[in-house]
């Protein structure tokens, strides 16, 4: 019939839909991951890495800020006495000896700081004198002194005097260790034209050699350079390992 709807009553819905509105839209469709197994662990590796060093980074960031204040933001006109080593030495694995030949690790003397006087057995006057001079410094600094801990590094088999004995056990006991001479002297060393046995060396609690006390030192002075190590290090640095 003339201007009837061509389409029959009850025809499906879908039939009634424009022929245009039926085409069909393709979309992308993201194909398997054919990534290199290798490739994939090699990535997590370096992020690992990257990971680790961050934390180590954090871990040591406070004592580079203590050194970097104590090296470098000096106020005017100060001076240290003893000589400050730069770059600071690593503690090396020693083969350190008890007096009775019990072996000792390096890295147990990590967590204090360190005054340390080297020598042979056979302790002579100058010797006696600086052992005498390491001990009267760790009292003087008061309330700090837990933060130091006396070493002397013994370089032979010798046998130890009794009475030399008796004063190493005093009431805090010097850390009297053997170790081999020439072994010392690749972490410590003296002012030119002296010997390896004329210095007090300070050494920080993470095994790191970063000052020497000129011959014969005033003790006076080497308390004034100990205090401000102290202080610079308060932040990060606690008594004991």
């Amino acid at each position: 019939m003339s201007g009837s709807n061509s389409s029959a009553p009850g025809a499906p819905a879908a039939a009634q839909i424009p022929p245009e509105a039926l085409a069909l839209t393709v979309h992308g469709v993201a194909g398997p991951d054919l990534a290199d197994p290798a490739t994939a662990a090699n990535g997590r590796t370096r992020l690992g890495r990257v990971k680790m060093l961050l934390v180590l980074l954090v871990c040591a960031a406070p004592v580079i800020a203590s050194y970097f204040t104590y090296f470098v933001v000096r106020p005017e006109g100060r001076t240290n006495y003893g000589t400050l080593i730069l770059p600071t030495r690593t503690l090396p694995e020693l083969a350190l000896r008890t007096l009775d030949g019990t072996p000792v690790a390096a890295r147990s003397l990590h967590g204090q700081w360190l005054m340390v006087l080297v020598g042979p057995s056979a302790c002579d006057a100058a010797c006696d004198q600086r052992l005498f001079m390491q001990r009267q410094l760790r009292e003087m600094m008061g309330r700090e002194r837990d933060r130091l801990d006396k070493v002397w590094l013994i370089t032979d088999d010798g046998p130890i005097s009794p009475a030399l004995r008796e004063a190493l056990a005093g009431k805090v006991p010097v850390t009297a260790l053997r170790a081999d001479r020439a072994a010392v002297a690749r972490w410590l060393a003296p002012a030119n034209g002296q010997a390896l046995e004329d210095h007090l060396y300070i050494v920080d609690p993470m095994g790191e050699w970063m000052m020497r006390m000129p011959p014969q030192p005033e003790p006076a002075r080497v308390k004034r350079d100990l205090e401000r190590v102290l202080r610079a290090s308060a932040f990060w640095d606690q008594p004991g390992r």
